[in-house]
């Protein structure tokens, strides 16, 4: 018998075919440039922030924020040593690390953060706590210690004074609002109560919608996280439901609030849209 010819594929099977197949293509690409830029180095992103009360002699004080750096199983301490390293390159006059830093406790992720004693900047380095500090099984207490022995200081619903060139700018911290669950959420009376009203005031808060609070009190700037810039777009959208601003910088309630895009990643190391941030803020008067 003669073979029997296949029929011929009808035009909208071979258009639904190819259709599959450039979108099977176009998603492995997509999936492969975020693991690329979730797993490459963090963007520099340089800001400028004008603070009408700010003493002019503060003006050009520099500002290294940092976020969301996650140290966790798939980092290594290669990535605590990157984003170290940038930050040292920025000779910022503080450095800020808003929340989020660790997915796990201190006997598991430890040595991925020795890196942080090698920070450098004029004024210190400052953390307030995220809520994943708050998920980790001992809680945020013993990174507190950890991070005190690696010069780290953790501003817990308080404030310091940053003097520069004979000006003085009040740094507060306020804890994540996970906290309250354990009875250790943000006080933004003990952290900004009783201040001078004349003074500028940065406030580090790792969730943007905190500005809620913040507004009442007279805060001039929030360095904020939390989001990821979205992570994965369209998840920018949904992030944009809960919080107050994404990321960059917006102004909420008379305050003026940055959202840096955080230096890591959680859940798949896949970034799209929203690649990583180290931020460069410079304050103007």
């Amino acid at each position: 018998d003669e073979p029997v010819a296949a029929p011929p594929m009808s035009r909208r099977l071979f258009l639904g075919r190819t259709t599959a197949v450039v979108a099977g293509v176009s998603a492995l690409g997509t999936v492969g440039y975020g693991v690329s830029s979730a797993l490459g180095d963090p963007v520099i992103e340089p800001v400028r922030v004008r603070l009408p009360k700010l003493d002019p002699r503060l003006s050009g004080l520099r500002f290294a924020v940092v976020s969301d750096i996650h140290l966790g199983p798939l980092t290594g301490v290669g990535h605590t040593e990157r984003i170290v390293r940038m930050i040292n390159g920025l000779q910022a006059d503080v450095v800020a690390i808003v929340g989020d830093l660790v997915d796990g406790s201190v006997a598991e992720l430890g040595a991925l953060a020795k890196p942080l004693k090698s920070l450098e900047s004029r004024y210190g380095a400052y953390f307030v706590t995220g809520n994943h500090e708050y998920y980790t099984a001992n809680g945020p207490q013993e990174w507190i210690e950890e991070l005190d022995q690696l010069g780290v200081r953790s501003l817990r619903n308080e404030r310091v004074e940053i003097r520069h060139q004979g000006g003085v700018l009040d740094l507060a911290g306020v804890n994540d609002l996970n906290g309250e669950a354990v009875g250790d959420g943000p006080d933004f009376g003990k952290a900004l109560g009783g201040r001078d009203p004349g003074r500028s005031t940065v406030l580090l808060a790792h969730q943007p919608v905190q500005v809620d609070q913040a507004a009442g009190f007279g805060v001039d700037l929030q360095l904020s996280g939390h989001t990821h810039g979205g992570q994965i777009m369209p998840f920018n959208l949904v992030v944009g439901l809960q919080q107050p601003v994404v990321s960059g910088l917006a102004t909420v309630d008379g305050v003026q609030v940055y959202v840096t895009r955080g230096a890591g990643f959680w859940g798949p190391p896949v970034r799209v849209g929203a690649p990583p941030e180290i931020t460069m803020l410079e304050l103007r008067s």
